[in-house]
């Protein structure tokens, strides 16, 4: 087996062209078509159809982050006080301060982001600033530029009513949330090569999207519909939703040669204590809707390894480093792997995931907060994730790769047959269902 440190990216390309990418989505969502991988067998059908290919009394894992207008636009003011200079965008990326999302969101005054600035160069030292009408009154938006932060910049932004708002306006408290939701643009993926419309941001938000933070969609929920949720109860397919908060990271290319290169982004999850005695009583195993929920599901597993190797780890200690499931050798993670086996390996993955569930019982713990950096490439072995629905990826993507290890390296065989039958690609593109060979719910 290749060291995964050393897989060519290039052998992940394939021809992509532009007519084949998703511009808007269906007009229903459920009527997009569904790509059926199952051991080695391709063929297809419509969305609706998907719970006719699910296991009865199968655990479904949904993401339920839900997509912030994250751009943010001011002008720089003239010499007269006037907003008609440059136009600055400000992207927000992750919280600074609060560093809890729902704490951020419900924020009033002041609050901090790591942010990616556009036109970075024309704002120099002094605050952008930016009026807005909210609920009959003024308040006046600060944006503050700070330390540079890794590839972005924190951004203190304040927020005040003007001195001529009505009084009940002044002693009215603004959060945060409400500040995205008026002068904030839903950010749609860049490789859509058009302008955010109105429409966007219904069609661009799962149906049960609920916990803010994303500044981008778990584009493979797009497809379902009250209508394929209700027929998922119908068939017997218990649901369960977690949270991964999708950055911005998740569009960055691979420029480097080999993956060893490649420097994978932090995302932020919580899922409940509830999730995981589900999957516990569903012999750790669960179909996953798209890679967020893979990664999420995944991350789990060595977060239990991580508190059997040590009980006394805080929240903030729990994290999944980039290769940290490719690791060999004589560290304690190493070590408690190395005891684990010689069990089967679902017995693996459920002592790993029983020690979670009783690390969160000692805290009082009823949703689990960590953070995960994995990358799921070819030589990774899946622990929880039994079945996949996924949109199609682009060329040479960390999203590619993480399908070429599910399905055994036969992600040609997938990609091929929807480029050949007309199947629309990306994040408002169709859907596929993966069923890889060897293992079964």
């Amino acid at each position: 087996m290749t060291d995964p440190r050393h897989i060519h990216i290039s052998d992940y390309q394939y021809d992509l062209p532009d007519e084949r990418i998703a511009k808007f989505p269906m007009t229903r969502r459920d009527q997009s078509k569904l790509l059926i991988y199952n051991r080695g067998v391709v063929g297809e059908d419509v969305f609706f159809h998907l719970p006719e290919y699910l296991p009865k009394g199968a655990l479904m894992v949904f993401n339920n982050t839900k997509v912030i207008q994250a751009r943010m636009h001011f002008r720089k003011t003239d010499a007269n006080g006037e907003h008609t200079g440059a136009l600055i965008e400000v992207f927000l990326l992750e919280p600074a301060e609060p560093a809890d999302y729902e704490q951020m969101f419900q924020t009033t005054g002041h609050c901090a982001w790591y942010c990616l600035v556009g036109n970075l160069k024309k704002w120099k030292e002094e605050p952008l600033t930016r009026e807005l009408i909210i609920d009959n009154g003024k308040w006046i938006i600060k944006a503050v530029r700070g330390p540079i932060h890794g590839t972005s910049h924190r951004i203190d932004f304040f927020w005040e009513p003007v001195n001529d708002s009505p009084l009940s306006i002044v002693h009215c408290p603004l959060s945060f949330a409400t500040i995205i939701d008026t002068m904030g643009e839903l950010p749609i993926p860049p490789y859509l090569n058009r302008e955010t419309q109105e429409s966007d941001k219904t069609t661009y938000q799962t149906v049960y999207s609920k916990i803010k933070g994303s500044v981008a969609a778990p584009t493979a929920g797009l497809h379902f519909t009250p209508e394929v949720l209700s027929d998922l109860d119908a068939h017997g397919i218990e649901r369960e939703e977690l949270t991964l908060h999708v950055g911005a990271g998740t569009f960055r290319p691979v420029k480097s040669e080999e993956m060893e290169g490649h420097e994978m982004h932090t995302e932020y999850i919580s899922v409940r204590r509830e999730t995981i005695t589900k999957l516990l009583n569903h012999d750790c195993q669960a179909i996953a809707v798209g890679t967020t929920s893979v990664r999420t599901l995944e991350s789990l597993y060595y977060m239990g390894l991580k508190v059997m190797t040590n009980p006394d780890l805080t929240e903030d200690q729990l994290h999944v480093s980039q290769w940290e499931p490719y690791h060999t050798g004589d560290s304690p993670l190493c070590e408690q792997r190395s005891e684990l086996q010689g069990d089967c390996p679902q017995c693996d993955t459920q002592r790993s995931l029983q020690a979670l569930a009783d690390w969160m019982d000692s805290r009082g713990l009823e949703v689990l907060h960590g953070s995960t950096q994995i990358i799921i490439c070819p030589g990774y072995d899946y622990k929880i994730v039994r079945m996949l629905v996924t949109n199609f990826h682009q060329p040479q993507s960390t999203l590619l790769l993480l399908v070429s290890a599910f399905v055994g390296g036969d992600w040609r065989k997938i990609y091929d047959y929807a480029l050949a039958h007309d199947f629309r690609f990306l994040s408002y593109g169709d859907s596929s269902l993966l069923i890889p060979k060897l293992k079964t719910i």
